[in-house]
């Protein structure tokens, strides 16, 4: 069987695209997902997205992390199934889909998607650190000298050791400006660091306000990648109208054998 795939990136985090409305993909087939995300022996990604039909919104997103297990919610994934759902003429400008954690509203002007995630109700503060869940867990950490930072060690360590088996991603921040903040994410199921993180540059945002490193509530956030912004409302103690916004940019499209 040949698979057709389309290949997107948003601030270098990159992901295989597979049209699946027809209900053709063999979804729980762990092992070829995760043979398709390798970079050596596969296509490569950080990730894999089925769209699929929904009953109730434009399409539906089904996000597998490059290990080949269905995951929680990817901010810079759900960024790039708008742009790939666009060029499939499923929506104009404006657009709802459903995804693991939920309905998502979106927007797409040129390469340009504005992604609303999920309301944010629980910043749990540590002593050096900050745990929120924008979607997918996050841990936050302010650190010094950020480009020489051992991302993968550290932050391989505090993924396993902190948070066992379930895991979580670890963010690695420093500060630019008042609303500034330069990130690293090292990330679960890929277990590297990658490009960007957009449920994780989300949650650093929220954390960075949370702990008034910043009164703005439009945040700029440099990653490896490029540069996403969020900005976001808060009501109470929940963080609301919360939106991740930058670029989601095709690359490519093929047929692989499987």
């Amino acid at each position: 069987m040949n698979l057709s795939f389309y290949k997107y990136q948003g601030t270098g985090n990159d992901f295989i695209i597979v049209d699946n409305r027809a209900k053709t993909f063999p979804k729980n087939n762990t092992e070829l997902i995760n043979k398709l995300c390798n970079r050596y022996f596969g296509i490569g990604a950080d990730g894999f997205i089925l769209l699929e039909e929904d009953n109730v919104t434009d399409f539906k997103m089904v996000y597998y992390n490059a290990d080949g297990n269905e995951s929680s919610m990817c901010g810079n994934g759900g960024r790039c199934i708008v742009a790939f759902a666009h060029s499939l003429g499923l929506f104009e400008k404006n657009t709802t889909f459903n995804a693991i954690d939920g309905l998502h509203h979106a927007s797409i002007i040129g390469n340009e998607v504005s992604l609303q995630m999920i309301n944010v109700n629980s910043v749990e503060i540590h002593s050096n650190y900050v745990f929120t869940n924008t979607g997918s867990p996050h841990h936050v950490q302010l650190v010094e000298d950020l480009n020489n930072f051992p991302v993968f060690s550290e932050g391989k360590k505090i993924r396993n050791d902190v948070y066992g088996t379930k895991g979580s991603n670890v963010n690695f921040v420093e500060q630019v400006s008042e609303n500034t903040f330069k990130v690293r994410t090292y990330e679960r199921g890929v277990e590297d660091e990658t490009l960007a993180c957009g449920t994780g540059v989300t949650a650093v945002a929220i954390a960075m306000y949370e702990t008034k490193k910043t009164d703005s509530n439009n945040i700029t956030l440099p990653v490896k990648g490029g540069t996403l912004e969020v900005s976001f409302s808060k009501e109470g103690s929940v963080y609301k109208n919360v939106f991740l916004k930058g670029p989601a940019t095709f690359v490519f499209k093929g047929e692989i054998e499987i």
